[in-house]
């Protein structure tokens, strides 16, 4: 194999979620110039259309879904959609997710729930659903972006805590159910990550520094430091990895 060839995603379907900011931008940008279609599933639209517009692709190799991930019961429609589109689904992205720091004290059913149902409930059903497809095709990547605080707990994050440590434990147990399929089910653990979404966060210095100073490389992480990680769980050169999670965290988990 050539070595241009060996994370090229040319002719293949990557579905993305949570695409229309941040880090789910990002990548179905680098899913794009590895050569994928691209299928861009987020709850805005207009957003989705900007970022469908700004990847410059041609109209055969990109489309938008607006979708709220929440509504679980019409998942198999969207799977529908996408694949009348595309006609396969070979890359599920499982990127979109919420946090909504506060004290355990303070956390509402309804901050549970919608951490619960966004961060790990709508990960299995879209799984499900894009997984059924992917076991007629004899194969498949599901990636789900989890977080270092799938085995790290830290203050005001008990719910988003354990909507990630779920993420691993569904990783694991997918990769068991579909490896005779030939589907790979991995997960991506960032460390804390400069977006626009994050940026208020770290005006609070004391709590910027604080986080520097548990992450041994020095630094947050940027989304770039994301790109490695997905490129290779995405592509054929990941064809013997399954399972597991990739933790981007500039050394936080070993501690």
């Amino acid at each position: 194999m050539k070595i241009e060839e060996l994370f090229s995603l040319r002719g293949k379907t990557a579905v993305i979620t949570g695409a229309s900011k941040g880090i789910g931008k990002e990548l179905a940008g680098l899913m794009a110039a590895a050569g994928a279609n691209v299928a861009l599933v987020a709850r805005d639209e207009a957003q989705l259309n900007t970022v469908a517009e700004d990847l410059s692709l041609e109209k055969n190799r990109i489309a938008v879904f607006p979708f709220d991930l929440l509504n679980t019961n019409k998942i198999p429609k969207l799977i529908d959609d996408i694949l009348a589109v595309f006609g396969s689904i070979d890359i599920l992205l499982n990127n979109a997710g919420i946090n909504l720091p506060k004290p355990p004290e303070d956390v509402t059913e309804q901050d549970w729930d919608m951490m619960l149902d966004l961060n790990l409930k709508s990960v299995f059903f879209l799984s499900k659903e894009a997984g059924k497809h992917m076991k007629v095709q004899g194969s498949g990547k599901i990636i789900n972006m989890s977080s270092q605080m799938a085995q790290v707990g830290y203050f005001g994050r008990t719910p988003y805590c354990a909507s990630k440590g779920g993420i691993t434990q569904l990783t694991k147990a997918l990769a068991i159910e579909w490896a005779s399929s030939q589907i790979n089910v991995n997960a991506i653990a960032p460390t804390f990550i400069e977006t626009p979404m994050t940026e208020n966060m770290f005006k609070d210095k004391e709590f910027h520094e604080q986080i520097l100073n548990r992450i041994p490389l020095g630094r947050l992480a940027k989304i770039e430091d994301l790109y490695g990680a997905a490129l290779f769980l995405s592509s054929d050169s990941s064809s013997m990895v399954t399972g597991q999670t990739i933790y981007v965290d500039g050394g936080w988990t070993v501690w």
